[in-house]
């Protein structure tokens, strides 16, 4: 009769695990960006932005553990969006600041504070739309995590030849990071959509084509991070305009 009365509670100890794991995913996904944020203030620029890569591999994790647990729930859903702010909108905001903007005059601050703006009324806009209907597959807007990577893997794609070779000659790395911050601002509140995952599948030559790129940019991310990460997430941008200026020309054309 002990073991028996005994197995409730043990399965009610199992369960409350069960539930603070993605949560826990998501305080690592806080402590990640907060560091990067301490790290940015010190001037460790490289390692701030991988931090906050570290919180957006977190964050990837934390919603597919609680869906394939079962535990999602609307508190889950809010605390990801706060520490989204934190991680994905004031950490890369600041490292920008003080990566470039810092000595800029008295208001080079403002552009930093506009994407602040856009990250929390992005997250706003997706907190209301996933309570909606929102569309299956896609995301309304470029979401805050790529862009926050974007902006913490400029700093390591700045120190590679690459740059160098076709970028940094032009000197409009500081006009460049404005237009960067208001494009990624402007995406993050537009309705242009944005896959949530690439189609793979192992059945289809498409499929299989599919998940051979994405294979090739993880190993690539691994052994050249620097190289890599910073271009592929311009590209997930550049993807999402790309595609909505498509449809809206196929559009027009059926509509004459």
């Amino acid at each position: 009769m002990e073991l028996r009365e005994g197995q409730p509670e043990r399965r009610a100890g199992i369960h409350r695990v069960v539930v603070v794991i993605p949560s826990a995913f998501t305080l690592g996904n806080l402590f990640f960006g907060f560091w990067a944020i301490v790290q940015a203030f010190n001037g460790n620029f490289r390692q701030a932005g991988w931090f906050i890569v570290f919180a957006g591999i977190l964050d990837s994790l934390d919603g597919r553990v609680a869906r394939r647990m079962g535990t999602g729930s609307r508190f889950g859903a809010e605390l990801d969006s706060l520490v989204d702010v934190i991680s994905f909108g004031v950490a890369p905001a600041l490292l920008i600041y003080f990566l470039e903007f810092s000595t800029a005059g008295r208001y080079g601050w403002i552009v930093c504070f506009l994407y602040v703006v856009a990250v929390a009324l992005r997250l706003a806009r997706f907190n209301v739309l996933s309570h909606g209907k929102p569309t299956p597959g896609w995301f309304t807007g470029l979401p805050s995590p790529a862009a926050g990577m974007t902006l913490a893997t400029y700093y390591a794609f700045s120190q590679t030849k690459w740059y160098r070779l076709s970028v940094a000659h032009l000197d409009l790395e500081h006009q460049g990071l404005v237009v960067l911050l208001l494009l990624l601002s402007v995406l993050m509140v537009s309705k242009v959509m944005y896959p949530r995952a690439a189609p793979v599948s192992i059945r289809t030559p498409g499929g299989i084509a599919v998940l051979a790129f994405l294979l090739a940019i993880v190993v690539g991310s691994i052994l050249y991070p620097s190289s890599i990460l910073f271009p592929f997430f311009i590209a997930y941008a550049s993807f999402g305009v790309l595609r909505h200026m498509v449809l809206i020309l196929i559009d027009r054309g059926a509509d004459e």
